[in-house]
């Protein structure tokens, strides 16, 4: 039999997921962590009475060593799909749901195309990741996708080598942007139906970092919505063991404040384990 090499995402781990995990920690079956009905802990813009379904994804093909879920990302829990079952269970949540929140699919993304193509969903899909995508795979995605909520980590590759293990995560997330940026905002009675949110979270100690991000987007996405967030909470194996500091935060505000952007900013209560779903 020949032999299928992932392209699920830039890593190109050169393994057959049927029969291999890839650097995500996964085989090519969609494994599925923990879903979350009416969840409203995403933008404003895409919460409204009901929620959204958040689907979340295990595995992840970063390695971010500051990250929340790590539970999911590294820790391989959760139930496995088959393309034919994750399609039922698509049919039984979308008519008690405004969205799909499809969190950190990017290393399934090539079954997913699969599965949307074998049934759309009547609600709007959210492809919420970490940027860091096949831009090829995202081409053939993007008819299905509605929403793309995006997370720009760093503004050079540097970070991206120190914190997640990828040597290239700066030069793959501006194409990413550039790709998903041509996606038009659309919205009806207050709420975003299409288009593109990007999130960035502040990092303590690398507030040069953030303001580099800002300076991207202003130059390059000015129109578009940005969600800076101060969420950051230490985990036990985090290199990074504070919280940000409230000046670090409005230095930060104040950056998209003078470049004119537009989105939303967290309370600071949001750095709170409370937060972070029990998986």
């Amino acid at each position: 039999m020949e032999k299928k090499i992932c392209n699920s995402c830039p890593r190109h781990c050169q393994v057959d997921r049927k029969i291999q995990k890839g650097f995500c920690n996964e085989k090519d079956k969609i494994r599925v962590a923990k879903i979350i009905d009416n969840f409203k802990w995403e933008e404003p813009c895409v919460t409204d009475e009901k929620g959204v379904c958040a689907i979340f994804f295990s595995g992840c093909n970063l390695k971010c060593s500051y990250c929340q879920n790590y539970e999911i990302s590294c820790g391989q829990k959760g139930k496995e799909y088959d393309e034919e079952e994750f399609v039922a269970l698509l049919k039984e949540k979308e008519e008690n749901s405004s969205y799909f929140d499809f969190v950190t699919p990017s290393h399934f993304s090539e079954t997913l195309l699969k599965v949307l193509e074998k049934y759309q969903p009547k609600i709007p899909i959210i492809w919420n990741s970490s940027s860091y995508e096949n831009l090829e795979v995202l081409r053939k995605l993007d008819k299905h996708i509605a929403i793309y909520l995006l997370d720009f980590k760093y503004s050079s590759d540097l970070l991206g080598r120190k914190y997640s293990n990828v040597s290239d995560y700066f030069q793959q997330a501006k194409k990413v942007m550039e790709f998903c940026g041509k996606k038009t905002d659309i919205f009806e009675k207050g709420y975003m139906k299409s288009g593109l949110i990007i999130r960035h979270l502040v990092l303590p100690d690398e507030i040069e970092n953030s303001l580099g991000v800002i300076d991207y987007l202003s130059n390059h996405f000015p129109q578009r919505i940005v969600s800076v967030m101060s969420q950051f909470t230490p985990t036990k194996s985090s290199p990074i063991q504070r919280k940000i500091k409230p000046l670090e935060y409005r230095i930060v505000m104040k950056k998209v404040e003078i470049a004119g952007l537009k989105g939303y900013f967290q309370d600071f209560e949001s750095a709170n384990s409370n937060f972070i779903p029990d998986f």
